[in-house]
């Protein structure tokens, strides 16, 4: 297996991305080769402070870079030999199985979307993201691809989180339910009515309705809503999850016995934190495009670097485009 790994995406690149790259090549599958894309000389700097000689790991060089200023389309159109675009070009060319990138995300989308188009069915493809909850794991879809959907994507997107639960996370018979502004059928604007009535309609298990205060109790495994809806709940959920931690922190520092007793509970906070540490689960899938592409966070560490390209190994392993085509045509 090869995957392109775009080496100048992201807050912290190349940094970052070559140190998660370098961990993720000693827990790679045997045959694993991991493309570095990006500025050849900056790669080679960085690289030759680790000892990957042993390891499957190539250069590719892009001699330019799109930044998170960059207007997607206009800037994938322009900067033909961007790390971007030539991850998506290795792709296209099938000279890689799988490629993930840290950077700018509507450039990700916008080169997938020109470049490898959608799987035979999908009109719109939809980024996926994991979200710890108090049962597990679960889904949600879509998390900022589409802001603007009709109500035959939300269905499509539901077919794809349910492809995802399945294969990914495990769950048998994946539960999904559509986010709205209440429980009731009647509830919520013209979109989420007529999606419901088509998620009625087929043999999923449609729990129907979820509030907001559903995204975290683990009453479903799959939950579907528009691109706007899905990055605004991605966006404030970590937003919350830092400023709970510095809260804690700080209130921890103000009162002595406070950090005496934090001293016991520090094996379990360490839980916590790691639980809700969107690290931890490496970056979201772009599903329904005609190939493997993960998008990592921004700020992306190694860790989550790390763990993005195992995703990238578990999609190709498991097959999970070709399940969503065979979902999404039956």
């Amino acid at each position: 297996m090869r995957i392109a790994i775009d080496a100048m995406g992201g807050d912290h690149a190349p940094e970052s991305i070559i140190e998660g790259a370098v961990s993720a090549s000693k827990e790679a599958a045997r045959g694993t080769t991991l493309v570095l894309v990006g500025k050849e000389k900056q790669i080679k700097a960085h690289l030759s402070r680790y000892n990957s000689a042993s390891r499957s790991i190539e250069i590719v060089n892009a001699s330019e870079t799109i930044t998170m200023d960059d207007a997607p389309v206009a800037a994938v159109r322009k900067k033909t030999d961007s790390s971007i675009v030539r991850i998506i070009d290795l792709l296209k060319e099938r000279q890689v199985e799988a490629a993930f990138s840290a950077g700018n995300t509507g450039a990700v989308v916008a080169a997938a979307k020109l470049k490898l188009r959608t799987l035979l069915g999908v009109e719109r493809p939809a980024l996926a993201t994991i979200l710890p909850n108090l049962k597990g794991l679960s889904v949600l879809v879509d998390a900022g691809a589409n802001s603007d959907c009709k109500p035959q994507h939300l269905l499509q997107f539901a077919i794809m989180g349910h492809v995802y639960a399945r294969n990914i996370l495990r769950k048998n018979n994946p539960s999904i339910g559509l986010m709205n502004i209440g429980e009731e059928a009647s509830k919520g604007n013209g979109l989420t009515r007529e999606v419901f009535k088509l998620l009625e309609q087929k043999k999923f298990n449609f729990l129907g309705n979820i509030e907001g205060l559903d995204v975290f109790n683990g009453k479903v495994d799959v939950i579907i809503c528009d691109g706007f809806v899905g990055n605004v709940i991605i966006k404030v959920s970590e937003s919350v999850a830092f400023a709970l931690q510095q809260i804690f922190k700080e209130e921890i520092c103000k009162r002595p016995l406070a950090k005496l007793g934090s001293l016991l509970i520090k094996p379990a906070l360490k839980a916590l934190i790691k639980k809700t540490d969107c690290a931890e689960y490496g970056g979201a899938p772009l599903l329904g495009i005609n190939g493997v592409c993960i998008i990592g966070h921004g700020n992306s560490s190694p860790r989550a670097i790390q763990n993005g390209i195992k995703m990238a190994e578990e999609f190709v392993d498991h097959r999970i485009n070709d399940h969503i085509a065979q979902e999404i045509n039956c």
